[in-house]
């Protein structure tokens, strides 16, 4: 039951101004200033919210409408002035823009994908604003196939490729492509022979996954309704899956399942490694993944496998044999099999048990055996059983680093997969199951010498004494005298884990002396279920805390110091940014929150924010509304309070994390600081949330990311 009370006065008109002070050359070197009397003129409402017994201010509600002729005043006010404030940083800008076009400029290569007797993958030739998809037929070394270029989509980069899945032999490829990062896809065919696409033309598959049955003929996948057939603020949701047989209209096709589930689920099918059944997860709760099966043969029901279970479980199919992937009563995940007749969780075998430290990441069926993504302490491990659950060998790896985008097949022994670390280049690689040779596909260059680069793993100790992981990225060199620039990432949220990834976006700000900083917090997957559970809804507080953590150790082993400290995330992490900067502003100089939730009370309110009640809370629940007002950053701004430089990111056409949350945070932040730091706003267009975003855009934003991040730690004028 919604318990609050909806108050609205008469309009109150402020200015949101800070004292008219210049920043010192100290935090910002000679040139560069602010003056915060600058800051656009921001009217305020009256507005208050009686929930839960306690009365909450929302004066800038009226920021909420996107839509509105004032909002849209505000905002290019809004970004006139961080054009404005910035503009002296132009020739630093142009700088870090070309380092970006320099490392980005090499082509970048995905592992391999088989497909019958082709094999798929992706590469971004050059500073190409897309990776195309290619095709090379008969072997890993055949000549190249342009299959589908992006680049062609559009003039000006913003319609984008969201998704491909090619069919069992490669022949046809399902594709959806989008405009201006909206992530609102249109599914297409592409005859991979012919280069053309087919007649088929299905609306309203955003976030969708296709499961081709075994000849090609056809595929299950998610799709949305209507949005014009639907409540207003539900127009991502209500997704059912269909089959549909190629060469026939979409609105024919055949419904299979999806009603009388909660309307904010998203559906997942995806194909067994025989191509003969279908399995289908339920994304709702990041701490739950139920699982149905059924025979692909586009009429067959769907069987619940672990429906209902406080688990997530993915599965695969070998003659007859249902394998599964669970951390139902494992944590950290095990391998369990059961007949896929009568798949019941009663009826699961344990075939490889939970490790002791490891957690099992994913899993695969190559070549009729088990090959085992396992990561200890953030670092990747290859093992490989047989499907009987026997061990037979772990596959020696480069060093430390991450493996990413196992591929194969069920009757070949060739493995291919990806491996990189935060200094080292992706490479892919071929490795024979049989013979155990492995074996270079492609490695990606980078023009600057890396060598002079260290990456160390340190602890910090967290407030109720859990030790959190910290990746530190730094020049061999380095002095630890607490003066060097340094720059803090954290997401911590959605069980996803942060692995070290090379990351060419560093280098600029590595070159100049800085020192970058991954911190594992608790809220994501890197140590399985209980690290997720450990800082998510009424835990969330310990996510933060465990950032402000790794902070604090940067400190004390000399590496910085706060007023050379910055901090940086995006969505959820956009949110610890939020916290972290009303909650700790003495700990950091500078912040960047990119497409962050700021406003906790009203986030189930917009995009997919329904979806994330499960990760956060729900507001209209008095224990939970407890949980997200203690942090909401929206409301715990203070008055006379010096917060850190703040630049906030969002983007017109996020289909997932509102506008609202930036706006309503830069106008709050910016009438109530005692700080003459500027509080600055991009509002990006012909963008969303991030994904599908071109090239040239995405160097465009990121150098005047840390161009602003620069200024504020001292690194430039």
């Amino acid at each position: 039951m919604r318990i609050y009370l909806s108050v609205r006065i008469t309009l109150a008109v402020s200015v949101c101004v800070g004292p008219a002070v210049l920043l010192s050359t100290t935090a910002c070197g000679p040139k560069a200033s602010f003056n915060p009397s600058a800051y656009p003129h921001t009217p305020t409402v009256n507005q208050i919210n009686v929930m839960h017994g306690r009365w909450v201010e929302d004066p800038y509600r009226w920021l909420e409408d996107e839509n509105a002729d004032q909002v849209k005043s505000w905002v290019r006010r809004q970004n006139d002035l961080t054009k404005k404030t910035l503009a002296p940083l132009e020739s630093n800008k142009k700088r870090i823009a070309r380092e970006l076009e320099k490392v980005y400029g090499v082509d970048a290569v995905s592992n391999l994908y088989p497909y019958g007797d082709r094999y798929f993958y992706s590469k971004r030739a050059g500073l190409e604003n897309h990776s195309s998809i290619y095709v090379r037929h008969g072997s890993p070394d055949a000549n190249e196939h342009l299959v589908l270029d992006p680049n062609t989509f559009s003039h000006d980069g913003t319609v984008s490729l969201d998704w491909w899945y090619p069919s069992p032999d490669g022949s046809l490829v399902a594709y959806g492509k989008s405009t201006h990062g909206s992530e609102k896809s249109t599914l297409y065919i592409r005859n991979v022979i012919t280069g053309e696409d087919l007649a088929d033309v299905i609306p309203f598959t955003q976030y969708c996954k296709i499961a081709w049955n075994a000849d090609g003929t056809g595929f299950y996948y998610n799709r949305s309704p209507d949005p014009t057939t639907v409540p207003e603020g539900e127009e991502n949701f209500h997704m059912k899956v269909y089959f549909h047989k190629v060469g026939t209209d979409y609105t024919n096709d055949t419904y299979l399942f999806g009603e009388g589930r909660p309307y904010d689920e998203e559906p997942k099918p995806y194909a067994s490694s025989d191509h003969e059944y279908v399995l289908l997860n339920f994304f709702r709760d990041p701490s739950r993944d139920d699982l149905f099966i059924a025979k692909a043969d586009g009429r067959s029901a769907f069987v619940p496998v672990a429906d209902g279970l406080p688990a997530i479980t993915h599965g695969d199919v070998v003659d007859d044999a249902l394998y599964l992937l669970t951390n139902y009563n494992a944590p950290r995940y095990r391998i369990a099999t059961v007949d896929v007749v009568n798949p019941g969780v009663d009826n699961w075998r344990e075939l490889i048990p939970e490790m002791p430290q490891g957690v099992i990441e994913g899993m695969k069926i190559i070549n009729r055996q088990l090959v085992l993504h396992v990561t200890e302490d953030v670092r990747s491990r290859v093992m490989i059983y047989e499907l009987n659950g026997a061990f037979v060998r772990e596959i020696p790896l480069p060093g430390m680093g991450t493996v990413s985008s196992f591929a194969g097949t069920l009757d070949r022994s060739d493995l291919f997969f990806s491996f990189s670390s935060w200094v080292v280049p992706t490479t892919v690689y071929h490795y024979d199951l049989e013979t155990e040779k492995m074996s270079v596909l492609h490695e990606r260059e980078c023009p600057y010498n890396l060598r002079k680069y260290e990456t160390r793993q340190v602890w910090a100790t967290s407030s109720d004494g859990t030790e959190v992981p910290m990746f530190i990225v730094s020049k061999k060199e380095v002095d630890l005298d607490g003066e060097n620039p340094t720059l803090l990432y954290g997401y911590g949220g959605f069980n996803s884990s942060f692995y070290p990834r090379y990351r060419p976006r560093i280098i600029p700000f590595l070159k100049r002396g800085g020192v970058w900083a991954l911190a594992n917090i608790r809220g994501g997957g890197e140590f399985g279920q209980a690290w997720h559970d450990g800082g998510r809804r009424g835990n969330k507080q310990k996510s933060f805390n465990d950032f402000y953590a790794a902070a604090e150790k940067l400190i004390e082993l000399g590496y910085t110091k706060p007023e050379k400290l910055a901090c940086k995330g995006g969505s959820n992490g956009g949110l610890l940014i939020g916290a972290a900067i009303t909650q700790r502003p003495d700990l950091f100089a500078a912040a960047l929150s990119q497409v962050p939730l700021m406003d906790m009370l009203r986030f189930n309110l917009w995009g997919m924010g329904a979806q994330w009640v499960h990760e956060y809370g729900d507001p209209n629940t008095a224990e939970e509304f407890e949980w997200l007002i203690s942090y909401s950053p929206y409301h715990n701004v203070k008055k006379e309070v010096a917060y850190p430089a703040t630049l906030i990111v969002t983007a017109e056409a996020d289909n997932r994390v509102d506008t609202a949350h930036a706006f309503k945070m830069t106008a709050r932040m910016q009438a109530l600081t005692a700080s003459s730091r500027p509080v600055l706003l991009r509002c990006e267009t012909k963008a969303g949330h991030g994904a599908g975003k071109p090239l040239n855009m995405w160097i465009e934003n990121l150098s005047e990311d840390w161009a602003f991040l620069m200024w504020q730690l001292g690194m430039i004028e």
